[in-house]
């Protein structure tokens, strides 16, 4: 096994009478690994605790094999990019990432270089002189990505960094977080709520919900735990009775239901293999699928399997 980078043993985290963390372990090396879950899962608790923000309740915690809390030698080796902001409005993006970056001890010459490469990378290089209270909300997000990258730190926590980004800046963004990983060789811990933004950054997963580690591993371990239910897949076809008719002769549907016109809803527990002999059906019986979708084949889905289970 690989060095590790992160390592949580027994931790759980309370803020009074609400359990932010629970009993968590678990070991991250390095590359990217994705922390899915829906608001209010922990996500933030848990990137809090890897960079010292807040102490655990119970348990450790460990970062490049040393204790994080008050410990400059590991908290220098880490990008920090929060998911709320709390900017000094009245500067410039250049001023506040030059700023952030002196704070890791560069002089001014170097923090302001780095600063302008850092900006440059997210894409910020022209708004660099104009004040942050001017800033929309996705390129606030690209600010934090910059002040977090600037100093070339071993590894980086991005809490919800594509939030609030318009969709070209969203795919700039996932491809700049693969670059720090694959090219500079930096671990990544990125949280996001919504499994395709994760999907197209990495294999590695932690699902977490209230609290707790429900699920590690690859999208296709994930997506195996989907599949391990009953599963939905739903079309639209214009001869919607006549392909539900020929859905009931497959061994791997359950059932079938028709949903108004031209939509027809199945169910099964097989739905790789439904999925191809749908479409086999379709070109054998002339019938034209103008959709296909699957209700359960989303985060939802898998959070509420696990729960369930």
């Amino acid at each position: 096994m690989e060095n590790p980078v992160i390592q949580f043993d027994g931790v759980s985290r309370w803020y009074g009478q609400i359990l932010g963390l629970n009993q968590v372990s678990v070991t991250l090396t390095a590359g990217i690994t994705g922390l899915l879950g829906p608001n209010g899962a922990g996500k933030s608790t848990f990137m809090k605790l890897i960079t010292g923000e807040i102490n655990p309740s119970s348990g450790t915690v460990r970062v490049f094999g040393l204790p994080v809390r008050d410990n400059p030698r590991v908290s220098a080796r880490i990008g920090y990019c929060p998911e709320t902001d709390h900017f000094y409005e009245q500067m410039t993006a250049l001023q506040f990432v030059t700023l952030m970056t002196r704070l890791h001890g560069y002089s001014a010459s170097q923090a302001r270089q780095r600063a302008q490469s850092a900006l440059e990378e997210v894409q910020l290089a022209e708004a660099q002189d104009r004040r942050l209270a001017t800033f929309s909300k996705g390129m606030r997000q690209k600010c934090k990505l910059a002040q977090a990258l600037a100093h070339d730190p071993d590894l980086l926590i991005l809490d919800e960094p594509l939030s609030g980004t318009d969709p070209a800046s969203r795919r700039h963004l996932i491809d700049l977080i693969r670059k720090l990983a694959l090219e500079r060789g930096a671990t990544v811990l990125v949280s996001s709520h919504v499994l395709y933004e994760i999907e197209s950054m990495t294999r590695s997963m932690l699902l977490i919900h209230r609290g707790r580690i429900l699920a590690e591993g690859s999208v296709p371990d994930l997506r195996d735990l989907i599949d391990g239910h009953p599963h939905r897949i739903r079309l639209a076809c214009e001869r919607s009775r006549e392909m539900a008719s020929l859905a009931l002769s497959l061994p791997a549907v359950i059932s079938v239901r028709l949903e108004g016109e031209g939509t027809v809803e199945l169910e099964t527990a097989d739905p790789a293999t439904c999925y191809r002999e749908i479409g086999k059906l379709a070109l054998q019986g002339g019938l034209r699928i103008t959709s296909l979708t699957s209700p359960d084949n989303n985060m939802e889905a898998v959070f509420r399997y696990l729960v369930a289970g």
